[in-house]
């Protein structure tokens, strides 16, 4: 007869492995509060921060380790670059060192957790802390209300953290279950193995590092498994962590996907060295740690640590972690060039097959980065972008009303209306990806400045409008077999010119405040008179002949073309404006 498990003790195991899953929830909510607060109080200084840097490797590993440690979060660093490259922000070479320099600075998470976590008992001052987090979000200035979620994020993370070490299964008082898992280590090399797939699985599951190496600590310091099997944890863990970096280029460009794959071959290239040297390696960090005059890790026997047993496996954890990405980023950092090759050969630039008209989003199509703050500066570009295609359809425009013959007109009206296609579709992908942006990252500032972008889209999207209506006021002039005559024409295409230096002033304008620089309003205000002015000699000009003998259907075509003119001139005056 089986032996039956009394249903107390089921139901004890279920509950605690129902509030480890919590409390982990909690630790992951703690951390991404945390890091959101910090991104949002600092993200203009970050941005700044990424835009310094330059061709020079060595000062990109510096930016990426001091970004990754103030916002504790190498997922976010990674896929804030990302974002960027896609975004034309930054090269490939650039992003290479940022990438070397956040795996370095993820690993300060885990001597967070080692010196503060398990040796001092955080927790009992986490309420507090949520109370004073509390107290600061409720403020009406926005750097208070960040750091208040920082606070408030910070105490979570540790509130996670000591029920994540309360409530994983007491294995001692199950020995089968205990002497299973130990049961892992008994295939030599072959374990090491089994234990970086398990670091990489759950770390691809829980989409943090960070969770991870907490969790790893835990079952270390709990006897779970010996020093050199979470060495192997950690190494796959590194793996792991490159899958949020790729899930965000998935959806972005050539250069996004190259960026995050140089992440991976990092990553792949370290564990690789690492599981050579696997045991010398890991008796170096030992080394390391008894040199400080505590146990080395390597030989602490497997079973529940406390005193300086814990803090030297706790220490011996945090340091490889950290040795780890030392040593393979400055083995690497001479190579960025040939990674850069290499990642460029594997992945390589799709064959165009449209016509050079058939724009693409170029700045925001793999989706909004790590905060409001920084997605801004990307919808700002694209918003550039979207103002230079659209001149490029007034020249289109410009040509179909000079068009000489029937095929002619009819190739340039084609053009216009697929331009205005574009201009549709490119309209509604800026809104689709500010929609994405969270809410709970808005600030007031960022919340004006979405608005912004808002209005704008919808003025150029209007200037698309426009440049289809010239081409139908050309094809009902055609079917009533009326032209312009030669002073028609010329009057026409000064007013063209006008509109066109007025084009040239607001895409400076769009380019001045993507740069976060004050615009040239007079300037646009300038040509926008100029515009209204020459309208009305020419609307003037064109009733008084209409009162004579001239050609009634003629005028009215005239008119109605440059009226519409005009009207692309309200459009956009109405661009600057917004930047105000």
């Amino acid at each position: 007869m089986q032996p039956i498990i009394p249903i107390s003790k089921v139901n004890i195991m279920l509950l605690q492995i129902l509030t480890l899953l919590g409390a982990l929830g909690m630790f992951l909510f703690g951390m991404n509060m945390m890091s959101s607060g910090l991104q949002k109080a600092a993200g203009d200084r970050l941005r700044r921060l990424l835009s310094s840097i330059t061709s020079n490797r060595f000062r990109g590993v510096l930016t990426g380790l001091i970004i990754t440690s103030i916002i504790q979060s190498s997922s976010a660093t990674t896929v804030m670059v990302v974002g960027f490259v896609n975004a034309g922000l930054l090269t490939l070479l650039q992003a290479i060192g940022v990438i070397m320099g956040a795996n370095i600075g993820t690993t300060m998470t885990a001597w967070i957790i080692s010196l503060l976590g398990f040796k001092a008992d955080i927790s009992v001052l986490a309420v507090p802390l949520m109370a004073l987090g509390f107290i600061l979000s409720m403020m009406k200035s926005e750097k208070r209300k960040n750091v208040g979620e920082f606070v408030i994020g910070f105490a979570l993370l540790f509130i996670g953290l000591a029920f994540m070490k309360s409530s994983v299964p007491d294995l001692e008082s199950t020995p089968e279950v205990l002497s299973f898992i130990r049961g892992w280590g008994n295939y030599g090399f072959g374990s090491v193995l089994l234990f970086v797939l398990l670091g990489t699985v759950l770390t691809l599951i829980l989409q943090s590092s960070s969770a991870t190496v907490a969790l790893t600590m835990i079952m270390l310091t709990l006897g779970w498994m010996p020093f050199e099997h979470a060495a192997a944890m950690v190494l796959g863990e590194n793996i792991g962590t490159t899958i949020t970096a790729n899930l965000a280029a998935a959806v972005g460009n050539t250069s996004a996907k190259r960026a995050a794959l140089a992440h991976t071959v990092f990553n792949v290239f370290g564990v690789i060295w690492a599981l050579i040297l696997f045991h010398p390696f890991v008796e170096f960090i030992g080394s390391i740690i008894a040199s400080m005059g505590l146990p080395n890790p390597a030989h602490i026997e497997t079973e529940v640590a406390s005193g300086d047993n814990q803090t030297a496996l706790l220490y011996g954890i945090s340091m490889l972690h950290t040795v780890f990405n030392v040593i393979t980023t400055l083995i690497l950092v001479w190579f960025c060039p040939q990674i850069a090759k290499l990642v460029s050969a594997i992945i390589k630039m799709p064959k165009s097959t449209e016509e050079p008209e058939v724009f693409r989003l170029k700045y925001i199509e793999g989706g909004p980065v790590s905060t409001a703050e920084l997605s801004i500066k990307q919808a700002l570009k694209e918003v550039v972008n979207f103002g230079r295609i659209s001149q490029k359809g007034l020249d289109y425009a410009l040509k179909a009303v000079n068009s000489k013959t029937g095929d002619e007109f009819d190739t340039y009206r084609n053009k216009l209306v697929k331009y205005e296609e574009i201009s549709d579709r490119i309209e509604r992908e800026i809104a689709t990806y500010l929609h994405k942006i969270p809410t709970a990252d808005i600030s007031t500032g960022t919340s004006e400045q979405i608005r912004t972008i808002y209005r704008i889209s919808s003025e150029l999207e209007s200037l698309g409008d426009s440049g289809e209506r010239i081409g139908n006021i050309i094809v009902r002039r055609n079917l009533h077999n009326k032209t312009f005559n030669e002073e028609e024409l010329k009057n026409i295409n000064n007013m063209f010119e006008k509109v066109d230096n007025a084009y040239d002033i607001m895409i400076a304008n769009l380019s001045l405040a993507a740069e976060g620089k004050p615009i040239d309003l007079i300037a646009a205000q300038n040509a926008e008179v100029q515009i209204n002015q020459m309208r009305n000699d020419l609307r003037d000009e064109e009733m008084y002949k209409m009162e004579g003998k001239g050609d009634f259907l003629t005028s009215v075509y005239y008119l109605d073309l440059i009226s519409e003119l005009e009207r692309m001139g309200d459009y956009i005056i109405n661009v600057s404006q917004a930047l105000k």
